[in-house]
C-alpha cells in the first residue's frame, strides 16, 4: 500500500506538489518543507526548482562498509538521490530499474560520470551486505548507502522529502513510509535542481539523463 502526503510549492500563486511513500500506515506524516517550482509543462517528468536544494552534507556507510561523504564523493558529478528500502515491495526496485536501464543508453563516459545515490530508510535491516546484494542485481554502480536513522531523516527532510521510522503495520509487517522523490543534483553547481516522482518513466530518464548530465533543464 502507498501513503499520499502533500507538500506546498508556491510561485505567484500556489500549486501542490503530490508526494507518494510506499507503507501501510495511514496516519499523517507531520508537514514537508516548502519547495519553490516553476510551472512547467505537465508533460514534463521533471520539475524544475526555482530554489534548488544544498546537497546534504551527509556522511554515511556505503555497501563495502566505508564512510560515504555524498559532498565529497559526487562534486562536480551529475548525481540522482533517492531515499527507499531493499524490502520495498513496489515503487522502490520499480523507480531503481527505470534509472538503471535509462543509464544503459549513455555513453561509457557519461555512465561513469554519473552517481547514482540509494539512501535505505530501513537502516536496521538494510545493512550494508544487505543494499551491497539487492543493488547488484540492479546495477552494480548505484552507491548504496546505510547509517544511523535520524541522520538519514535530517538529511531527507531538507530535501523535502517525508521519511518516517519503520515500524510494524497491523499485520506485524514492518514497514516503511517514505517520499519517492529522485532529486538531481548538478554537475554545474552541486544544487537539487530537478524533482522527478514515482511516475517518471524509463523513457523519460532516457530522454533527460544526457541534459541533466551537462547539468541542463530538461
Amino acid at each position: 500500500m502507498r501513503k499520499k502526503t502533500f507538500a506546498a510549492a508556491a510561485l505567484l500563486a500556489a500549486t501542490t506538489l503530490t508526494l507518494s511513500a510506499c507503507g501501510s500506515d495511514s496516519g499523517d506524516s507531520g508537514s514537508s518543507p516548502v519547495a519553490v517550482v516553476s510551472d512547467g509543462s505537465s508533460q514534463q517528468a521533471a520539475t524544475v526548482l526555482d530554489q534548488p536544494f544544498t546537497k546534504p552534507d551527509l556522511v554515511l556507510t556505503d555497501t563495502q562498509g566505508k564512510p560515504y561523504d555524498l559532498r565529497k564523493e559526487t562534486a562536480g558529478h551529475p548525481t540522482l538521490v533517492y531515499f527507499g528500502y531493499t524490502h520495498c515491495p513496489d515503487v522502490c526496485p520499480l523507480t531503481m530499474n527505470n534509472i538503471a536501464v535509462a543509464k544503459k543508453q549513455l555513453s561509457k563516459a557519461d555512465q561513469d560520470a554519473l552517481r547514482v545515490v540509494f539512501v535505505t530508510s530501513d537502516p536496521d535491516r538494510d545493512t550494508p551486505a544487505a543494499l551491497g546484494a539487492w543493488l547488484k542485481g540492479i546495477d552494480s554502480q548505484v552507491v548504496g548507502l546505510t547509517g544511523d536513522f535520524a541522520t538519514i531523516q535530517t538529511a531527507a527532510r531538507g530535501l523535502g522529502i517525508s521519511l518516517e521510522a519503520p515500524h510494524k503495520d497491523k499485520n506485524g509487517k514492518i514497514v516503511s513510509t517514505h517520499g519517492t522523490q529522485v532529486v538531481a543534483f548538478s554537475p554545474k553547481t552541486d544544487a537539487g535542481y530537478l524533482l522527478y516522482g514515482e511516475d517518471a518513466k524509463v523513457d523519460d530518464y532516457i530522454k533527460d539523463l544526457p541534459k541533466i548530465i551537462k547539468g541542463q533543464n530538461p
